[in-house]
C-alpha cells in the first residue's frame, strides 16, 4: 500500500518507490483508461504514457495527503485517454436524432451486474462514452468537459443526454419481458 512517504520517495526518483506506486495504482488506472478507450492495447499505451508523465512531473508537486495525489494521477490518465481519442480521430460527437424516450423500471436496472453495466458503457460511441464518463463518473462540470474536449457546454449536455438515452435503449433490449410490461 502506498503512503505519503512512498509518494515523496517516488518524487525523488527512488526506483523502488516508483515501482510501488506503479504496482498500487496500475490496475486502477488501467480500469479508468479502459472506460474511455475500450481497446486493451490503446489502454495499456495510455497508462504507460501516463506513468511516464506522472514520474516526470511529480517531483515539482507538493502532496500533503494521498487523496490529492490520487486525483492528480487520475486526471493525467483521463487527459491522456482524451489525447489518444483525438489523435486517433475516434472521438466522434454524434448528431443522432433523439429517439423515443423509454422509461426503465427499477427491476430491470437492479438485475444488471457491474460487468454488464460496464459493457454497456463500453459499447457507447467514443464521444458519448467520454462525456458520460467525465460527467457521471469523474464529476466534471459541462464547462470543464467543454474545455477539455474543445466543444461548447451545450454540446456536452447534448452528448450526455444522447448517451443516457442510448444506455436506456440498450438496457431495455437486455430485458426480454420489457415489451410485455410496457404500457401503451
Amino acid at each position: 500500500m502506498v503512503n505519503l512517504s512512498i509518494i515523496h520517495a517516488a518524487q525523488q526518483q527512488d526506483a523502488f518507490a516508483q515501482r510501488m506506486v506503479f504496482n498500487s495504482y496500475g490496475r486502477i488506472l488501467f480500469r479508468l483508461a479502459k472506460r474511455y478507450l475500450v481497446d486493451n492495447a490503446k489502454t495499456e499505451d495510455a497508462v504507460s504514457e501516463s506513468f511516464c508523465i506522472i514520474f516526470k512531473k511529480m517531483g515539482s508537486c507538493q502532496f500533503q495527503a494521498i487523496a490529492p495525489f490520487e486525483m492528480w494521477i487520475r486526471k493525467i490518465v483521463v487527459n491522456e485517454c482524451l489525447h489518444i481519442l483525438r489523435k486517433d480521430k475516434r472521438f466522434d460527437l454524434l448528431n443522432e436524432q433523439d429517439s423515443d424516450n423509454h422509461v426503465l423500471d427499477d427491476a430491470t436496472v437492479e438485475q444488471l451486474t457491474a460487468a454488464e453495466i460496464f459493457k454497456l458503457i463500453e459499447d457507447l460511441p467514443a464521444g458519448y462514452r467520454a462525456v458520460f464518463n467525465l460527467y457521471e463518473i469523474e464529476g466534471y462540470t459541462h464547462a470543464e468537459i467543454a474545455q477539455l474536449l474543445g466543444i461548447s457546454p451545450g454540446t456536452s449536455k447534448s452528448q450526455l443526454s444522447k448517451a443516457k438515452n442510448m444506455l436506456q435503449r440498450k438496457i431495455i433490449e437486455l430485458d426480454p419481458d420489457y415489451a410485455k410490461r410496457k404500457i401503451i
